[in-house]
């Protein structure tokens, strides 16, 4: 009864009032939703895709590899790798070098090939086999540059150089070099044989030590 006579004395005094406040809120809700819509738009999406794409084509593609690891080894044989290895990778995992292997002329930093035959040569020895270049080129020229060097020319080389030859004295000495004067240089290394005092024999001992 209380609210009811409240009403009918102060009802018309409080519509005024209440529909501006009904109007405030309305507005107020409007200006938030507007707001938070804005905000929802203006923060920059992820953009997750174009990142992955962009990392897989910074990736480096490799490649499995088979190579054959022979030679001074620890442990020949066959082995996978990729192509981003190295021949050095490839030995390491072969057990790493054995005592007598020669690994001066091995180009440890080059990228590996499939079917590729890594052969380790042991100290002293010459690489002929095809299938083992460019592994062994260097060092086979390295061997045939340091024979040839050692190698005694017949047509420069004065009598104590001579005399370094198997077979060859003094006075076999005097005879190349007086030949030399007399008959001019030698076209090749059998022409020795011409030489007084020098035989088939004697030049069979020598034949590997000179060069013209």
């Amino acid at each position: 009864m209380i609210f009811h006579d409240f009403l009918k004395k102060y009802g018309k005094m409080l519509v005024a009032p209440g529909i501006l406040c009904l109007f405030i809120a309305i507005y107020l809700l409007q200006q938030d939703s507007s707001d938070d819509a804005e905000l929802v738009s203006t923060i920059p999406q992820p953009q997750i895709f174009d990142d992955m794409e962009t990392l897989q084509s910074e990736e480096p593609t490799s490649t499995k590899v088979i190579v054959d690891v022979k030679g001074a080894v620890k442990f020949p044989g066959v082995y996978e790798l990729t192509t981003e290895n190295r021949i050095i990778d490839a030995i390491q995992l072969a057990g790493g070098y054995a005592e007598e292997a020669d690994s001066n002329y091995i180009n440890h930093a080059q990228k590996l090939q499939d079917e590729m035959v890594i052969y380790i040569p042991k100290i002293g020895e010459l690489l002929r086999d095809e299938e083992y270049q460019p592994l062994g080129q260097a060092l086979q020229q390295s061997h045939s540059s340091s024979k040839k060097e050692s190698l005694v020319n017949i047509n420069t080389a004065d009598e104590s150089k001579l005399i370094t030859l198997p077979g060859i004295g003094p006075s076999k000495a005097q005879a190349i070099i007086q030949y030399r004067e007399e008959h001019g240089p030698f076209k090749k290394i059998e022409d020795l044989k011409s030489v007084s005092g020098i035989g088939e024999k004697t030049f069979e001992k020598l034949k590997d030590f000179i060069t013209i």
